[in-house]
């Protein structure tokens, strides 16, 4: 039986519905969650939900490979199967979220209501930029760790085996997420999430300087285990603490604003730093692409440490 999406055309067209429905539910959830929870309690709240959503993503191709073997490989009964939990989410949140009662924010334009934006906000967002458009999609990781071990172990076994290295991705970045949370809680988020952005640049420069080409199996697979450890370890910081540290340079009349342009602000990175690092990869191989990344990755941890220090 042929997948219900046969066409190039009509895989775009549903990733591109896919995305617009994160585009507008991801910055509303974000003031909901910040509007439920103490100022002095946002790290947790962002860092408990980061991991959960994250586990998420761990759980949900791990049922889906069941749901395909459980099915005989029928794409349409999975995809059907898989609406349930998103309408069951949907129903949750009308039924049992209950948003706080608040006055109503008179009618300012966008443009106003923009420019209106902290001026310590802005400069944030001017490091979160910086490091954006470094912040290429870490399935790029996969590709990389497949190419590098193919030649020694072949196809199949490089791929099972970057898909294990993404799965260890993926746990870090669920269990981090909460840790980095609760630190920011605690401790100056400025100076955290500068050193979570640091730590990308450690990423980018085991991929620069490890020996991925001529070196023996296993020196390869450290230097890829490291690279995916401190990949899954700094988004789950980069993520909790981008959202905290917002919430708490924004006043809540603003929230809904100040969520939207963050988001805004990541997605425009994540398409330039994916189309950067693809087409440096492609002209000059990983070195150069990985090059790029980490530059920008080191310049974003050094804006945003120059921050003004947040409690």
């Amino acid at each position: 039986m042929s997948p219900p999406s046969a066409q190039a055309w009509q895989v775009l067209l549903c990733r591109s519905s896919a995305w617009l429905g994160r585009g507008v539910r991801t910055p509303v959830r974000k003031a909901l969650l910040a509007a439920a929870v103490t100022p002095e309690t946002y790290g947790r709240a962002f860092g408990f939900e980061r991991m959960m959503d994250t586990c998420g993503a761990i759980v949900g191709p791990v049922t889906a490979t069941i749901l395909l073997a459980a099915f005989a490989g029928n794409f349409s009964r999975v995809l059907l199967v898989t609406l349930i939990p998103g309408l069951l989410a949907a129903v949750a949140i009308g039924a049992l979220v209950d948003e706080k009662e608040r006055l109503a924010v008179k009618y300012v334009s966008f443009r106003a209501r923009l420019t209106a934006l902290p001026k310590p906000f802005q400069r944030f967002l001017v490091a979160v930029g910086i490091f954006g458009a470094g912040d290429f999609a870490h399935s790029m990781l996969i590709l990389l760790a497949t190419q590098k071990l193919t030649p020694q172990l072949g196809a199949a076994k490089a791929a099972s085996i970057a898909v294990a290295l993404y799965v260890l991705h993926n746990v870090l970045y669920a269990g981090f997420a909460f840790i980095a949370g609760w630190l920011a809680d605690h401790f100056n988020k400025r100076a955290l999430l500068a050193g979570g952005y640091a730590l990308a640049a450690g990423m980018g420069l085991v991929l620069m300087l490890a020996p991925l080409d001529q070196a023996p199996t296993g020196a390869i697979m450290a230097a890829l285990a490291a690279a995916f450890v401190l990949a899954g370890i700094y988004v789950a910081t980069e993520e909790a603490l981008e959202d905290s540290l917002a919430a708490e340079l924004v006043d809540q009349e603003q929230h809904g604003m100040g969520f939207g342009v963050l988001a805004t602000v990541n997605g425009v990175g994540d398409f330039v730093s994916s189309i950067a690092v693809g087409a440096l990869w492609a002209a000059w191989g990983t070195t150069a692409a990985f090059a790029y990344s980490t530059v920008l990755f080191a310049v974003g941890a050094a804006a945003m440490w120059r921050l003004p220090k947040s409690s």
